[in-house]
Formats: C-alpha cells, sequence, structure tokens
C-alpha cells in the first residue's frame, strides 16, 4: 500500500476528509454506541426469563437441558465471531452489521410463541448468528475511527452500551413477566430493538477508509513473512502469542462466569425464595454494572496499562461467586453483592483485553486476531453453561458456583503470568 503524504488529508469516496479520533468521529462514533445498545438490549431479552420458560412452561427437569439454549448460542456466537474476522477481508463492515439484524428479525418472536423448547434453541442459534456479526462489528468499527491511542476507551464505551442494555433489559424483563406472565409480553420488546438497530446500520458509513488510513501511518510495517490469513492468526491469537494467549484464556473464563451465571443464578435464587421481580434485579445489576464500568476502566486501561485491569478484575470476579455462596441464606443480599462484584470485576476485564489484543496485533491481520480471541472469549458462553449444567446434574448449584470461583482465580493468575504490556502503536 502506497504510504499517505504527511501534509495530504485523506478523504473517502465523497471527498469527506478521512480522520482517526474519537472527536474527529464523533458523530458515527455515536451512532454505532446507539446501534450497540440495540444488539446488547436484544440479547438481553433472555437474561431473566428463558431458564424458567424451560422449567415453568416445558417442564424440563435436567439443568443440562435448561442450559441448552446458552449452549447453542454460545457456540453460534462463537464460530459467528471467528467467521466474521475473515469476512471482513470479502465484506465491508456495514454489509455485515446489516446481515447480522436481518438474521435477528425472527429471534424476539420465536421467544414470545415458541411451541417447543427445540424452537428456543433454535432462536439461539439465529441470536448468535446476529450477535456474532452486529456486535464484531460495532467494536471493530470504533476501534478503526478512533485509531490506537484512544482503544481502551472506545472498547470501554462500546461494551458499556451493550451490556448496560443486557441489564436494562434483564430488568425490565423481569418485571414485565411479573405482571404479564414469563411470555409473550417481555419478549416482544426485542422487536423495537431489531427495528432501532438495523434502520441505524443503514445509515453508518463503513469504515474502511479509517483502516487504510491507519495502515498507511503504522509505525512498524508488516513483515514479508508473516501470514495474515485466518488460519495463521488462530493459532497465533490462541497459542504462539504469549500475550495474545492469555488474553484469549481471561475472556474464555470471564464469558464462562456469564453462562453459568445465565443459566444457575435464576434457579438458585428462585431455589431460595426470591421472586421474578428480585431474580430480574439481581441479573440486571450484573451487566448494568459492568456495562456502565467499561467508561472508567476503558479509560484507565488507555492511562496505567491493560494487565494490572485484566488480572485484578479475574480476581475481583471470583469474591462474587463467593459471595453468593457464604451468603445465600440471605438470598437477596447475596445475589446483590455477587451482582456488584461480578458486574465491577467484569467491568474492569472486559475492554482492557480487546485493547490488550488490538495492541499485539498489526493492522493487517486485527481483524483475525479480534475475531479469534471473540472466539474463545463467547465460545465461555457455551462452556459456562456446559459445565454448569453437568455440574449441577451431578453434585448441585452450590458446588457449580464453588468450581466457577476457583477456575477464575487460576484464570487471573495465568494472565498475570503471560500477558505483556504492548505501547500503543
Amino acid at each position: 500500500m502506497t504510504a499517505i503524504p504527511a501534509t495530504a488529508t485523506p478523504t473517502d469516496a465523497a471527498g469527506r476528509p478521512i480522520r482517526l479520533g474519537l472527536r474527529e468521529n464523533r458523530l458515527q462514533f455515536t451512532l454505532l454506541v446507539i446501534v450497540n445498545v440495540c444488539v446488547g438490549g436484544l440479547v438481553g431479552l433472555e437474561r431473566t426469563t428463558v431458564p424458567l420458560i424451560g422449567t415453568d412452561v416445558f417442564g424440563l427437569t435436567s439443568d443440562l437441558a435448561v442450559f441448552s439454549f446458552i449452549i447453542a448460542f454460545g457456540v453460534t456466537k462463537a464460530l459467528t465471531n471467528l467467521a466474521a474476522g475473515a469476512l471482513t477481508a470479502r465484506f465491508r463492515r456495514k454489509q455485515l452489521l446489516v446481515t447480522g439484524w436481518l438474521i435477528g428479525i425472527p429471534v424476539p418472536f420465536a421467544l414470545a410463541w415458541a411451541p417447543s423448547w427445540g424452537w428456543i434453541v433454535a432462536a439461539n442459534v439465529l441470536l448468535g448468528l446476529n450477535q456474532g456479526l452486529t456486535w464484531s462489528m460495532t467494536v471493530n468499527m470504533k476501534i478503526d475511527l478512533v485509531g490506537p491511542a484512544r482503544r481502551g476507551l472506545a472498547t470501554g464505551l462500546n461494551e458499556a452500551a451493550g451490556y448496560t442494555a443486557v441489564g436494562g433489559t434483564a430488568l425490565l424483563t423481569g418485571y414485565l413477566a411479573t405482571a404479564y406472565g414469563l411470555r409473550p409480553t417481555p419478549e416482544l420488546i426485542g422487536v423495537v430493538f431489531v427495528a432501532a438497530g438495523l434502520a441505524l446500520s443503514l445509515v453508518i458509513r463503513d469504515t474502511a477508509a479509517h483502516v487504510a488510513l491507519e495502515l498507511a501511518q503504522h509505525t512498524k510495517p508488516l513483515p514479508s513473512d508473516e501470514d495474515t490469513g485466518l488460519k495463521a492468526t488462530f493459532t497465533r491469537t490462541s497459542w504462539h502469542h504469549r500475550s495474545l494467549r492469555g488474553a484469549s484464556q481471561a475472556g474464555l473464563v470471564n464469558n464462562l462466569n456469564d453462562g453459568l451465571t445465565w443459566g444457575v443464578f435464576p434457579l438458585l435464587f428462585t431455589d431460595h425464595g426470591l421472586g421474578l421481580a428480585a431474580v430480574g434485579f439481581i441479573k440486571g445489576l450484573y451487566p448494568i454494572l459492568w456495562g456502565i464500568g467499561q467508561i472508567p476502566t476503558g479509560h484507565l486501561a488507555d492511562r496505567t496499562g491493560r494487565k494490572p485491569l485484566i488480572v485484578y478484575g479475574m480476581l475481583v470476579q471470583s469474591i462474587g461467586f463467593v459471595l453468593a455462596l457464604a451468603l445465600i441464606d440471605r438470598p437477596l443480599l447475596a445475589g446483590v453483592l455477587s451482582a456488584v462484584f461480578l458486574g465491577l470485576g467484569t467491568a474492569m476485564v472486559y475492554p482492557a483485553l480487546i485493547a490488550s489484543v488490538s495492541d499485539h496485533a498489526h493492522p493487517a491481520w486485527r481483524a483475525n486476531a479480534l475475531g479469534t480471541y471473540r472466539f474463545w472469549r463467547d465460545i465461555g458462553y457455551a462452556a459456562g453453561a456446559l459445565v454448569a449444567g453437568i455440574l449441577a446434574d451431578a453434585v448441585g448449584l452450590n458446588a457449580t458456583v464453588i468450581a466457577a470461583a476457583v477456575l477464575t482465580a487460576a484464570s487471573g493468575l495465568l494472565a498475570a503470568r503471560w500477558i505483556t504490556e504492548h505501547p500503543a502503536r
């Protein structure tokens, strides 16, 4: 690629100047933030009600069967994340974003009126495709817009928008379920998210010109023998590169926690006497804190580095699981404190991990590296549901929570050993 002269101001096809930076691209960035609110809102439909739909509406008695919808969602989203990185070499990010919303159109209707549990699982395959494409593209496009200096803040704002919407929707569906039943009213608010997300995605501009500008300005040229393909990047990110390996395992365990609490907490706390509104509050508080907390932690990741937030964030999450059991005789207090520690711990980890991966990946293969990281991170949903289902059926919900605490602490220690800081370029 020919370098852009320092005195030139590159323009897009419409003649608009192309610059990197949050302030310079604030309108497009803001639109992408709103789109990610819709992305998070759609998946938030399931956080409170769907495990209970499995047990109360369809009469499922196996925890593993109840958690099967999370496994379907997690596997599909993880594979879509991986494919999304490769697809950006063939399609524009905007095209993939719009496609993700088109795939998501049937989801709220299927959740609201599914005649059998199989339909719920199928809806989660579509939801995984939707989330893998839309969330991947919003985070990639924001990173494209702001350039290397503000990656932490950009990813923090992106994830804050999405997970605050997850939590707000989980809270809202809990109250709607209390007033109107588990179905169909709580699920139909998803129609608003799909319609708004699709409409906004049609007017957002693509960011290909920003990627080209960053490549032209990049201070470290791509080695001539470095393979930028998906296969090479997958192995590099998953194992060969020490820091990327550390980020991938931490992301996997982080979302394993989310998948586990998604299925376990509604059952655990209803077993101890809490109603739907209280469970909805707990399930909403966790991602709300996770979301809002990423704004300051994303900024902090740019100021103090990625590694401390990743390591201590995993340890804080581990404490959240301990509190859930230590105070279970007072279930509302246990749920609230657990949600606080899990939410804040995840807020510390999430933007720092994405920024760390971006730091260590050359722009030429960054989309594939992010896709690989997000594959491992979101396979954690399926792993969490699978582990939770097997352990809960075998040894009970309490032992499942203890196992999550131990695994999370171990992941934080591995991150401390493997991840190194890399100055933003």
